[in-house]
């Protein structure tokens, strides 16, 4: 954002993070607001078994380090990743002596991971993902990428494909197992319907009124939302639709869509007890999981432009039904599971929209909100694989060669 520090000093290794007495550390690294969060739970149990651990935390993004301060409860230290300078990233390593470094999805910075191999016990990497595009790229440049990820000892990826992509750009099979993935593992606050209803109350929902929110929004998906919501509101008055984009700076050019439209519209920061709205814009970070509980349908961004879509599995715990556009290639996985199980619908063309919008068949909505968090449920349990790792790690003998 604008305005913000660059934090050169600590990204320089000018302004080195403190060094914490413990009997081990571990350094865990992650980029995006949705990989930060993944590592609740994780940390959470870590720190409960092994209290006297030291727990490092690192992100690339001012997002990224804005959300593991507020939510990362567990960990110890967090601070901004070094340039991937050799001389720099050297220091991190030998100021806070991770036992294990342990890097989050698919950020393969090489002198980041030459010296995480060479300064610690052991690297590892956790639900590691290789998208299509990725694969493309790695397997065009296999020798490079190949040397580079050879810094990593394990490799925990969340599906079957990611372990075949890896196998085929030469990482050995012995060093890859499917874990499942830790976004699965999310835990929120439970609301009950007093509280549900209070909230509603605070952002001026009607009782009666059927509420959309479309999470994570990018360019070009607001106006394709927003022009089938006004046609759904000439069949039926008690609609609602809350937007989150996925960059909150963008919220003014979603208000002039909206007024566009003629459709009453106000920014969560400004709303009033005496304000009526028909759409809402959440220009807030970090509330977006809770919204999910006040509505009665959730559509995932990033889906009806060439995205990749985002992270449906919070709707998924508050038991919603789910819909999302034809670019779920991030999340394709899960897409095919929820979908097969009738949990999720893909939205193919604007009526699939319209549809959406209008709620009709409430009981079989009902039943995809159920099923969406009992498939949720079942593809739980990658937090215990995953400490299993990290605890062999911890407790090998010795670190590696200086």
């Amino acid at each position: 954002m604008k305005g913000e520090s660059l934090h050169l000093r600590e990204r320089l290794g000018l302004c080195l993070p403190e060094k914490k007495s413990c009997d081990k550390a571990l350094w865990l690294h992650a980029v995006s607001v949705g990989e930060v969060l993944s590592l609740q739970n994780l940390a959470k149990r870590i720190k409960e078994e092994y209290p006297n651990w030291v727990i490092y935390f690192s992100s690339l993004t001012i997002s990224g380090l804005r959300v593991a301060v507020d939510k990362l409860n567990d960990v110890d230290k967090i601070f901004y990743i070094p340039f991937d300078f050799n001389f720099i990233v050297k220091k991190f390593f030998r100021k806070i002596e991770p036992d294990v470094f342990v890097l989050v999805e698919s950020e393969f910075w090489p002198n980041l991971l030459r010296s995480a191999n060479k300064y610690s016990k052991g690297v590892l990497l956790i639900n590691g993902r290789i998208s299509k595009k990725s694969y493309t790229i790695y397997s065009k440049f296999k020798f490079v990428f190949k040397k580079v990820l050879e810094n990593i000892d394990i490799f925990l990826v969340q599906t079957d494909i990611d372990k075949k992509r890896l196998e085929h750009i030469g990482i050995n099979g012995d060093r890859l197992e499917v874990a499942g993935n830790l976004k699965a593992e999310i835990e929120l606050p439970i609301f009950s319907e007093k509280q549900v209803k209070e909230m509603k109350d605070d952002l001026n929902i009607p009782a009666d009124f059927k509420v959309v929110i479309a999470g994570s929004t990018r360019k070009g998906e607001e106006e394709k939302l927003l022009k089938a919501f006004a046609k759904a509101l000439e069949q039926r008055d008690d609609l609602a639709l809350i937007i989150a984009p996925r960059h909150p700076e963008r919220t003014d050019e979603i208000i002039k869509i909206s007024e566009g439209l003629i459709l009453p519209v106000i920014k969560r920061t400004r709303l009033k007890k005496e304000d009526k709205w028909k759409v809402l814009i959440l220009d807030t970070i970090g509330e977006l999981s809770f919204f999910y509980s006040v509505v009665d349908a959730a559509f995932i961004g990033g889906s009806l432009v060439p995205w990749g879509g985002q992270n449906f599995l919070e709707p998924a715990f508050y038991g919603k039904p789910i819909f999302f556009g034809p670019h779920m290639d991030n999340f394709a996985y899960f897409a095919e599971i929820f979908i097969n199980r009738g949990a999720a619908k893909a939205i193919t063309c604007e009526n699939d929209l319209l549809k959406m919008f209008l709620f009709k068949g409430e009981n079989n909505l009902r039943k995809m909100g159920d099923t969406a968090k009992e498939t949720l449920i079942s593809l739980q349990g990658a937090t215990g694989r995953i400490m299993k790792v990290i605890e062999n790690l911890m407790n090998a003998s010795e670190r590696k060669n200086r």
